[in-house]
């Protein structure tokens, strides 16, 4: 079976996309997209052409944008190019260049589809079988677990592989064949990047011991599918009889995650979505164990031992939120939940829930600032003559730290009136004459265990 016969039967065996949709094919230049953009001309697939200059190359980067516009000019179709200032990313984001590009090439990609007058719009590229290949194996050997060594898929959302069949022999054959002039990319040969290392170095190394290391990859990587599709299934349950979501947070009971078969796993799927990585998955093991207070962070979470609970919730991207409550407003909504305001008029019904603040109108001066508590921050807690520092207040509360690392103030005048959902200041309490009464109430997102 020849290659344009064997494309065609792939993308209807794995129902890929139909004559009637339209592809934007992602053609870097090199053999395997001007490869692609030829057997989709051929089939009669109606496509556009994107291209991604990452300006890494100089003038060589130059020449390939120009290369992949005569492509488009050939097939008359419609050609999109972007230049990215690629090392600025990666240094910016404390990627790799790889991952930059990856990172770069796909959003640019989605944007356009959604932004396409075909509908519906699927991007396609093209990835091979020796692609696949040295993905599973790097997956291995970086410890991806079952999720990784099914390898790349032929298709996820809208973006799709119709090449992934078929080997780079093939492909280098069809092109010498059908006369196909391409660009090859310098860098391919770069032993810097690791995925090169994999192609030139360690494959190769390990067809001389078992010469059909390949296939048995590929074959591997079919059965890891099927395996992975009962392996997510049986994590979802386990998952649903662990968690409890609280809002923003989740709660773990610690002696019912540590009775959990397959604890390592487990817990590793359980905290990757949330940017922890695979190196720390001991420390946060070792938090089954440790006292409360104890904890562990990734880029965006943070996982909290608190008495018999692990608890993992969001880091504040920014501690310099704040909002403003006129003399008018009658309820906001900030991060820790909805806040009503309402000022009424004596007799008033008292409450003497945390959640409720009443508080002497007379003592208290518009705009009002709702903000997180910082160092330094002090009041005079109801009750008190003298001020107390909020951290000082928080830790004789016994707060536990990620609720105090969500604690908010309300202050006036530069005042702090309300450590919110805790305790008003003792200047501004109600002495039994007023007229008027300010009354906040907080219904939270979550409640505390």
């Amino acid at each position: 079976m020849n290659l344009e016969t064997a494309f065609k039967n792939f993308i209807k065996q794995q129902h890929l996309f139909s004559q009637k949709d339209h592809l934007l094919i992602a053609v870097s230049g090199g053999v395997d997209s001007v490869v692609l953009c030829a057997l989709c001309k051929k089939a009669g697939y109606n496509f556009s052409i994107a291209h991604c200059n990452f300006q890494l190359r100089g003038q060589e980067s130059d020449a390939d944008e120009t290369f992949v516009k005569s492509i488009a000019e050939k097939y008359t179709v419609p050609f999109y190019i972007q230049k990215f200032d690629t090392e600025k990313y990666a240094t910016k984001n404390k990627v790799s260049i790889q991952v930059a590009a990856r990172e770069l090439r796909y959003h640019w990609f989605k944007e356009l589809s959604s932004q396409s007058t075909h509908q519906p719009t699927f991007i396609a590229t093209a990835h091979h079988a020796d692609d696949n290949i040295e993905t599973i194996a790097m997956n291995f050997f970086k410890g991806t677990g079952i999720n990784g060594l099914k390898g790349i898929l032929a298709k996820n959302g809208n973006i799709v592989r119709p090449l992934l069949f078929a080997g780079k022999e093939t492909i280098n054959g069809y092109a010498i064949e059908n006369k196909l002039a391409y660009r090859e990319d310098s860098s391919n040969s770069s032993e810097k990047y690791t995925r090169n290392y994999f192609r030139n170095n360690l494959l190769p190394a390990l067809q001389k011991i078992f010469p059909e290391v390949k296939e048995n990859l590929l074959q591997n990587a079919e059965r890891f599918k099927e395996i992975n599709k009962v392996y997510i299934d049986a994590i979802e349950k386990t998952k649903a009889k662990l968690l409890l979501i609280k809002g923003s947070e989740i709660h773990i009971p610690v002696l019912k995650l540590q009775k959990t078969i397959g604890l390592p796993t487990v817990l590793h799927e359980i905290i990757s979505e949330f940017n922890f990585t695979s190196g720390q998955l001991n420390d946060v093991l070792q938090l089954l164990n440790a006292d409360t207070g104890k904890y562990v962070s990734s880029s965006t979470h943070r996982i909290l031992r608190n008495r018999k609970w692990l608890i993992i919730y969001p880091l504040e991207e920014s501690a310099s939120a704040q909002y403003v409550i006129e003399d008018n407003s009658t309820s906001i909504n900030f991060p820790l939940g909805k806040l009503d305001i309402e000022i009424t008029k004596a007799p008033f019904a008292i409450s003497k829930e945390p959640s409720v603040a009443m508080l002497n109108v007379s003592h208290i001066q518009f705009p009002l600032i709702l903000r997180k508590w910082k160092t330094g921050d002090y009041f005079y807690p109801l009750g008190m003559r003298k001020k107390k520092k909020i951290s000082r207040f928080l830790i004789d509360q016994k707060i536990p730290l990620h609720q105090k690392e969500q604690t908010w103030v309300l202050e006036s005048n530069k005042k702090i009136i309300w450590v919110v959902g805790q305790r008003i200041d003792d200047r501004c309490k109600l002495t039994g004459s007023e007229l008027e009464m300010l009354t906040l109430r907080l219904h939270p997102l979550f409640q505390t265990n």
